[in-house]
C-alpha cells in the first residue's frame, strides 16, 4: 500500500515536472520570438539609416549641383555685363565719330550736348537690362534662372 502511494505521489511529481519542463520550453519559445523581433527592429533600423545615408548623399549632389548653377549665373552674370561694356565703350566712340564727322568745332555746344547725351543714353541702356526671375523646380529642390532682357 505504501509503495503505491508512493508511486502515484512519485507519478505526480514527475506530471509536475514535465508541466514546469512544458512551461520552461515555452518561455524559451518566448524569448526565442523576442529576440528574432529585436532582430527583425534592428535590421529594420539599419535599412533606415541606409535610407536616410542615401537621402543624405542626394542631397549633398543636389546642393553641389545648384551651387555649380549659381557659379554659371554668375559668370553669365558677369559675361553680360562686359558685353554690356563693350558695346558702350564701341556706342560711344560711335556716336563720337559721327559727331566729329558732322559737326567739326571740338567746342562747339550742340557738340558737346550730343555727345554727353549719347554717353548717358548709352549707359542707360546698359543699365537698364532688368532681370527677369523664373523659378522652376529642379530635382526636388528650387532653382532660380534670371534672364537678362536685352
Amino acid at each position: 500500500m505504501n509503495n503505491s502511494i508512493c508511486g502515484i505521489k512519485n507519478s505526480i511529481s514527475g506530471i509536475n515536472n514535465a508541466i514546469y519542463g512544458i512551461d520552461n520550453a515555452n518561455y524559451g519559445i518566448n524569448n526565442s520570438i523576442y529576440g528574432i523581433n529585436n532582430s527583425l527592429f534592428c535590421i529594420d533600423n539599419a535599412i533606415n539609416s541606409l535610407q536616410n545615408a542615401i537621402n543624405g548623399i542626394n542631397n549633398a549632389l543636389y546642393c553641389i549641383d545648384n551651387a555649380i548653377n549659381s557659379i554659371q549665373n554668375a559668370i553669365n552674370g558677369i559675361n553680360n555685363a562686359l558685353y554690356c561694356i563693350y558695346n558702350s565703350i564701341n556706342g560711344i566712340n560711335g556716336s563720337r565719330n559721327s559727331i566729329n564727322s558732322q559737326i567739326p568745332f571740338k567746342n562747339h555746344p550742340l557738340r558737346v550736348f550730343t555727345i554727353k547725351l549719347c554717353v548717358f543714353t548709352n549707359l542707360l541702356m546698359c543699365l537698364c537690362q532688368y532681370p527677369i526671375i523664373n523659378v522652376n523646380d529642379y530635382n526636388n529642390g528650387r532653382r532660380i534662372i534670371i534672364y537678362y532682357n536685352h
